[in-house]
């Protein structure tokens, strides 16, 4: 996964880095990894640069030998084009002198930001400088920053998290200041122009911070402008960790459930508690960005258990035909247009831990992943998470078809996660069946 993918740069962007915390690194990597399939890359800077930070980049001049950048753009390697040269510093370009030299390259990547090496800063009142023109904005911020002291030795401009917070200075800072900042007005999504799209990256990512990382990415992505949130570590080779997107679950609670004689979802699994209360509570508990509960049978007393947890519903009109392919094309069309994969998890699955389903996505999160599943003893298991590049797949399955048509079509692409925990494998079929999976569970049986 190379940064050009991880954010999903388009020939013609033009992309601003903002923040604190290894833009200029996460510039050049990117500038490298798109020279190296060809684009012409301009690169320049709206604020100033550290002049040292010029040898990223390989090849480096001032606006006024521009004659040469259409050539030098030919040669492979990114060009840094800067204003002038001022003692141990670069001067950046206005908007529009970068507009002038946009037409030449394929790409355009913006410095747009200061930080004075720190990992971590609050924009001042004159800061970032994104151009209008900005189609891709990157907040960056270094997980190095957490736990560190809000004084303006660890942290870029401390007094105006102080101030816009309420935090006491010299505080540890702690993740839930750290994503406060960055999905901020003020903060983190400051001067983004309204039709940029924005993807924050966190670097210094170890696995020591991997839990708090993960935690302030799943914050960051719960904020509508935020469209994928990239963790990694601008020191290591490659830098990119992972992507947290947003994951919906499409859970199958439509079925007339004829074997077991009365509707599984409502069935008692812990006392108080249906089936279906247990599924989504470990959805939440998982991370789920978005939970979608298929309705069909009983549909009126499913949607108040899912309205409890906070799920959505919707009504499969077809449910009478026992057709699963229909619940989940009912599903599919229904999550939001951001979700970028789908778990699909059965309705009579209680047994499945939220801390199976976190896997899965974490396996999804490396990037390159269209079908992750959980696996026991080399037999494939649910949930099973789907990347919306296969849905229309799905969605064209003729009637009579089922979902593992297209899996097993896409076999060699499945990504297994081998688990301990053979209730992947398992549902509830029958009322011996789930008496028995109760008392495993601890709980009476009924």
């Amino acid at each position: 996964m190379n940064a050009a993918d991880a954010f999903g740069v388009r020939k013609g962007e033009w992309v601003s880095f903002a923040g604190a915390g290894g833009k200029t690194s996460l510039m050049a990597c990117m500038a490298h990894d798109l020279a190296a399939l060809g684009w012409r890359v301009l690169v320049t800077t709206t604020t100033r640069m550290g002049a040292d930070q010029a040898a990223l980049f390989r090849t480096s001049i001032a606006v006024e030998g521009a004659a040469s950048l259409s050539g030098l753009l030919q040669t492979g390697s990114p060009v840094l084009v800067y204003r002038a040269a001022q003692e141990d510093k670069l001067q950046g370009l206005p908007s529009a002198q970068i507009a002038a030299l946009a037409n030449h390259a394929d790409v355009v990547l913006i410095e747009a930001d200061g930080g004075r090496k720190l990992p971590f800063k609050m924009p001042r009142a004159h800061e970032p400088v994104i151009p209008a023109e900005t189609t891709l904005v990157i907040p960056c911020a270094a997980l190095t920053a957490l736990g560190q002291p809000l004084d303006p030795s660890a942290v870029f401009n401390a007094d105006g998290i102080s101030q816009a917070f309420g935090a006491v200075p010299g505080i540890p800072l702690t993740r839930q200041l750290f994503a406060a900042v960055l999905v901020d007005a003020q903060g983190g999504l400051k001067a983004i122009p309204e039709a940029a799209r924005v993807i924050p990256f966190l670097n210094a990512v170890s696995d020591a911070v991997i839990d708090d990382a993960r935690w302030i990415a799943r914050t960051l992505i719960a904020h509508a402008r935020i469209e994928r949130v990239v963790l990694g570590n601008t020191h290591h080779h490659p830098p990119l960790v992972e992507l947290t997107r947003r994951i919906g679950m499409i859970v199958l609670a439509a079925g007339l459930s004829t074997r077991m004689g009365q509707p599984k979802p409502l069935l008692e699994w812990e006392p108080g508690r249906t089936i279906l209360d247990r599924i989504l509570e470990q959805a939440t508990l998982a991370g789920v960005n978005h939970t979608l509960v298929v309705t069909g049978h009983y549909a009126e007393q499913v949607a108040q258990i899912a309205a409890r947890h906070g799920a959505a519903t919707v009504f499969n009109p077809d449910y009478t035909t026992g057709d699963m392919l229909t619940s989940l094309k009912t599903g599919l069309r229904a999550l939001p247009a951001n979700i970028d994969a789908a778990l699909i998890a059965l309705g009579d699955q209680p047994m499945i831990d939220a801390g199976v389903t976190r896997q899965v996505m974490h396996t999804y999160a490396r990037g390159g992943v269209r079908i992750a599943a959980p696996s026991y003893q080399m037999r494939r298991g649910h949930p099973i998470l789907i990347d919306k590049a296969l849905w229309g797949e799905l969605l064209d399955l003729p009637a009579g078809g089922a979902p593992r048509d297209v899996i097993n079509r896409h076999a060699a692409e499945i990504v297994y996660l081998n688990v301990d925990d053979e209730n992947v494998l398992h549902d509830l079929d029958t009322p011996a069946q789930y008496q028995a999976a109760r008392k495993r569970a601890g709980y009476s049986a009924t």
